[in-house]
């Protein structure tokens, strides 16, 4: 039986709705890491990026604190595998079911790394 390996971001600070899906741990960094960008607007607490997640607990809800009741997604960069599913553009600038709004974008790992610091895998 395999657990999930922890996230960067505490589970308490991880509100609803969740990706669901497994709870294996990723065995190697990806080259890429989703990444939302201010065009985010949760659509509404119906995210599709996040039904398309297929990482436990990866991409989750947080509030707007300055505009509440809305919020945004956000992704767990220790959590994501980089399988671009959430995204809306596909290879050769196809587009594929993901965010509605063209709100995530696949940014290199050692990108990511700069702002969170070095991750272990």
């Amino acid at each position: 039986m395999s657990t999930q390996a922890p996230g960067m971001v505490p589970d308490e600070l991880k509100y609803e709705p969740k990706s669901k899906g497994t709870l294996t741990a990723r065995r190697k960094k990806p080259k890429e890491l989703a990444v939302i960008t201010e065009c985010c607007t949760g659509c509404a607490g119906s995210p599709a990026c996040v039904e398309y997640c297929p990482i436990e607990d990866c991409m989750f809800w947080v509030p707007d604190e300055d505009h509440p009741p809305y919020g945004r997604i956000q992704v767990d960069p220790l959590l994501c595998i980089g399988c671009k599913k959430c995204t809306s553009k596909g290879p050769d600038g196809c587009f594929l079911d993901g965010c509605p709004w063209d709100a995530i974008v696949m940014v290199e790992t050692t990108e990511v790394e700069k702002e969170v610091g070095v991750m272990p895998y």
